[in-house]
């Protein structure tokens, strides 16, 4: 068992490291203003030239096969790569990459949607969750039916990261309702590709956070049925590809962000002084310092694992599940905790930390709830799918 990354993982993590305290973290200070005068976070300019200096340092494609001009280095630095990035808020992601689920389509579709999105000229975003079906996902209410050569989409999706920006969607309709029923939403439901020209709108969703999602509409929306996305009838194993690696990659976001905030809480601790010593010196404050560390490398290697399971080509959605609900959790705690520690500037706009405490607490509900997570773990090892110690 090796528990270390090797040379070359040190190498990238250092090298991502680099790039986002040189290229991001000096961002902040004009996110923050931005964001407090009601403007966009970065403009569209320099999130483009952004992705071009990374893309001119080699980080194109980070998980991309190479016959798609990719670097493909795997899962375990895909969790490296995203925990290096969630040190800074300022919005960024590495180009080069396509939703997981879209190399499942045929040449045509390759050639039309994951091609395009690969290169940046187009962008996608999956829809499962409808107003009244989130994680239970059996009682999803849109409907494709079929009509010649077409299907027929009616219906609403909610919650959808990326909706309001994206070009196609790939969403999850009911094709069969008999046989929907009778598997308890396992099998008659098929996954769409579905560009915005065909019909669909979307519509901006507020939240507490800086960022916010999509309700996408659907209102005799006709899809031609060469944009079937995999089987028919099949798109509910689509869609649970497509969400465990979201899981698992919270769990990632959490760690960095969290570290990020901690190394905050130390090195403002040593400068705050309290009737005539540094905060650092109060047992009230090394304790919380103290806890956040373990549960940031808890963290850490739980996430880790789930990677490297995947990169073995075995299941790990047990263990993306168990790194979300510890991550998650672990994140919101860090961040109450570093509040905490710098007072009353922790509370004020001036700081990032209040923003982080606001996007912390979207971690513990998208991409699966923490009862949901609680519910797989549990069922788990309730029915015997997982023995205690089996990862080891």
């Amino acid at each position: 068992m090796h528990l270390r990354l090797t040379d070359e993982q040190k190498m990238v993590q250092q090298t991502i490291r680099k790039f986002v305290e040189k290229e991001l973290i000096p961002l902040e200070n004009d996110v923050l203003r931005n964001e407090r005068e009601g403007k966009p976070s970065l403009s569209k300019e320099k999130e483009e030239e952004l992705v071009l200096k990374a893309k001119n340092a080699g980080f194109w494609g980070i998980n991309t096969p190479e016959e798609y001009g990719g670097a493909d280095l795997g899962q375990m630095m895909q969790a490296i790569v995203a925990m290096e990035v969630s040190k800074t808020f300022v919005p960024f992601q590495f180009g080069g990459s396509a939703d997981n689920i879209l190399y499942y389509g045929n040449e045509e579709q390759k050639n039309e949607y994951l091609i395009p999105t690969i290169n940046g000229e187009k962008k996608s975003c999956f829809a499962m969750t409808e107003p009244g079906a989130g994680s239970d996902t059996q009682n999803i209410k849109m409907t494709a039916i079929k009509d010649g050569s077409e299907w027929v989409l009616n219906g609403e999706k909610t919650f959808i990261t990326g909706g309001n920006e994206a070009d196609f969607v790939m969403v999850i309709a009911i094709t069969d309702k008999e046989l929907h029923q009778k598997t308890k939403g396992r099998e008659g439901v098929t996954c769409f590709i579905a560009d915005r020209d065909m019909g669909w709108e979307s519509e901006y969703i507020y939240t507490m956070g800086e960022w916010g999602p999509a309700s996408l509409f659907f209102e005799n929306v006709r899809i031609p049925e060469k944009n079937i996305l995999g089987e028919l009838h099949k798109g509910y194993n689509l869609g649970l590809e497509w969400i465990g690696f979201a899981r698992w990659i919270v769990g990632a976001r959490a760690v960095g962000t969290a570290e990020r905030l901690l190394q905050m809480a130390i090195d403002y601790s040593k400068e705050r002084e309290t009737f005539g010593k540094p905060i650092s010196e109060r047992q009230a404050i090394q304790w919380q310092i103290a806890d956040s560390a373990v549960e940031v490398e808890a963290a850490r290697w739980l996430v880790l694992n789930a990677a490297f399971t995947l990169d073995q080509g075995e299941d790990n959605r047990h263990l993306a599940s168990i790194a979300k609900l510890y991550g998650a959790n672990m994140g919101t705690r860090v961040v109450d905790r570093v509040m905490q520690i710098h007072g009353g500037m922790g509370y004020t706009r001036e700081l990032p930390i209040e923003r982080w405490y606001r996007e912390a607490r979207l971690w513990r509900i998208y991409d699966g709830t923490d009862e949901i997570q609680r519910l797989i773990i549990s069922r788990n090892l309730l029915k015997g799918h997982v023995k205690l110690g089996q990862y080891v």
